[in-house]
């Protein structure tokens, strides 16, 4: 019989030709028959033509012929490159951000550079259109690069932990792409991730009391450590989604000292990060001692985010020996639907979802916040859409909802264009390309950074201004009460735009992140008028990711039902 055996198959996406390796049951074969026919029909529609780049074809082949060799790219010397960074050099005191920036101020929109001794070289573009042939020749399995140190520590530092099962931010090739395959269906199909939306309500709802016991009572602004209670609420969120459990950072486990050590521990991960992976660094030859620190906050974050998975498991383990039923899928957590087909890799990718899903969604949600602070009047025509969906502040959401928020998305979109939460992206192409004009052979190294495009008005019309318009449809255009096409206002290119990455090797989590900023904007401007009375200028800096930089006092001023 075939029931309950497990077959490898692999599931092929026809627009870009793309392998991926799925494990399915014997029942499930059919469904994916069903797919395949739907992906057929799709493809057949499909009006996008995949990029060609096989240099057996004669245009790319010609391009190839006369490109200028790699050589030639712009670099700067190693010894003055690493003089830079020296105390007093131009580089010292830089974040990663201000780096990029430097980077094409010194050697122009296109450059080489060797960042680690005895690595070969980095290719940095500037250029949407190199963006967009980079993503189209990434391969099967797309490389990543970067997180070396992380995957380091799960593969070498905590090897036994492990076990060869390191989950998705630094792994590449075939096992990043069977782990990725194993946890896609549970984490990016939409209709999954909705099933969580009551419970990361009442954690909404929680969190809006807490502004309202915090504030001061006659300014109506929060402390300026403001930034800690986003950080609770954020990990509260995934906390329901990844473990079905509020962990009561909100509300009575607010003196927990485990907390407070995760997001020290966090802090510092992020801080000790951009000093091994942005800037010269030895610790592949000698383990010096911002390395070492670096391993240790990684330690605690694991040690922490293993703990609360290994108590849901138990508490799982509990119920079913003490005979409660079965939950309905839609009452699952991702853990234990992850746990039927594999625990270890239940067990890391809840870990990761506690890990990746604290700092990244708080930065993005204070960027929201100090554009609609900023921008009252986007902030009232947010606030009628939420009040039409949301008669009462205390209203549930339902599917009726989401399906009726294009405002509050497109301010979404918006402000990560403002504040975006990283410098770019990178990848390995799998094959040989021309990037602005030169030669780059497969495998090499190549940084996309879009941070210096998203405020660029030969990209973006209008691009100092937050104008959540240009991400609507023509359709809605009367609905954001201006005159100019959305059309007009949006990006050059669309690569210049990806906050959530591309392609098989997007963020996993984009769906949680965005049903948890949607909950948590709607709810709180359907509650609040948000002000910021301080300047902005260096809200943010660039870390690993970017993160706030000014103390957070906004002022929530309640609104009338």
């Amino acid at each position: 019989m075939l029931k309950g055996r497990i077959y490898t198959i692999s599931r092929i996406n026809f627009n870009s030709g793309k392998l991926f390796p799925i494990n399915v049951t014997a029942r499930g074969l059919e469904e994916t028959k069903q797919q395949r026919q739907r992906s057929t029909v799709a493809a057949a529609s499909n009006i996008e033509k995949p990029l060609e780049t096989e240099l057996g074809n004669n245009s790319a082949q010609v391009e190839w012929d006369k490109a200028k060799p790699f050589d030639e790219i712009p670099t700067m010397g190693a010894l003055q490159f690493l003089m830079k960074f020296l105390p007093g050099g131009k580089y010292s005191k830089m974040d990663s951000s201000q780096m990029m920036l430097a980077f094409r101020e010194d050697i122009g929109p296109i450059g080489r550079l060797k960042i680690f001794p005895g690595r070969p070289y980095i290719v940095f573009t500037h250029n949407p259109q190199d963006f967009e042939k980079v993503f189209r020749n990434e391969g099967i399995w797309p490389v990543r690069p970067g997180s070396e140190t992380s995957y380091y520590h799960r593969s070498v530092h905590q090897a036994n932990l492990f076990q060869g099962i390191e989950g998705l931010i630094g792994t590449n090739g075939e096992k990043w792409g069977t782990f990725r395959s194993t946890v896609n269906p549970v984490l990016m199909q939409p209709k999954n991730v909705r099933l969580y939306f009551q419970k990361m309500s009442q954690v909404n709802k929680e969190f809006m009391e807490r502004i309202r016991q915090i504030r001061d009572p006659q300014t109506l602004e929060v402390p300026g450590t403001f930034e800690e209670e986003i950080n609770r609420w954020t990990l509260e969120s995934v906390s329901v989604v990844a473990l079905d459990k509020q962990l009561g950072l909100l509300t009575t486990n607010r003196d927990d000292p485990v907390t407070r050590r995760m997001f020290q521990a966090l802090t510092d991960f992020f801080t000790y990060s951009v000093e091994i992976e942005f800037k010269p660094s030895i610790w592949k030859f000698y383990k010096t001692a911002t390395f070492m620190k670096l391993m240790k906050s990684l330690d605690e974050i694991t040690e922490i985010t293993k703990n609360f998975v290994e108590e849901a498991i138990q508490r799982l383990e509990a119920e079913r020996e003490s005979g409660t039923p079965e939950k309905p899928d839609n009452e699952k957590s991702v853990l234990e639907k992850l746990i039927k087909i594999d625990k270890k890799i239940a067990m890391v990718m809840a870990m990761d979802m506690l890990m990746a899903g604290v700092d990244t969604t708080s930065s993005t949600f204070t960027g929201i916040l100090l554009c609609l602070a900023k921008n009252p009047e986007k902030q009232e025509i947010l606030r009628e859409e939420v009040r039409k969906l949301l008669p009462h502040k205390d209203s549930e959401f339902n599917e009726t909802v989401f399906k009726n928020m294009p405002y509050l998305r497109a301010c979404i979109k918006e402000s990560l264009r403002m504040y975006p939460l990283t410098v770019g992206n990178a990848r390995e192409p799998a094959k040989d390309v021309v990037l602005s004009g030169y030669r780059i052979p497969k495998g090499t190294q190549v940084s996309m950074v879009f941070t210096s495009l998203l405020k660029d008005e030969n990209h973006f019309a209008r691009a100092g201004e937050f104008l959540p318009e240009r991400w609507l449809r023509a359709s809605n255009e009367p609905q954001a009460n201006t005159s100019e096409c959305p059309h007009a206002l949006k990006a050059s290119n669309p690569f210049i735009y990806l906050p959530f990455g591309f392609g098989s090797r997007s963020c996993i989590g984009r769906r949680i992140v965005e049903m948890e900023l949607e909950l948590g904007v709607a709810r709180l401007i359907r509650n609040f008028q948000v002000e910021f009375n301080y300047p902005t200028e260096n809200a943010f800096k660039g870390l690993l990711i970017n993160v706030p930089n000014i103390p957070l006092t906004f002022k929530f001023t309640d609104v009338r039902d």
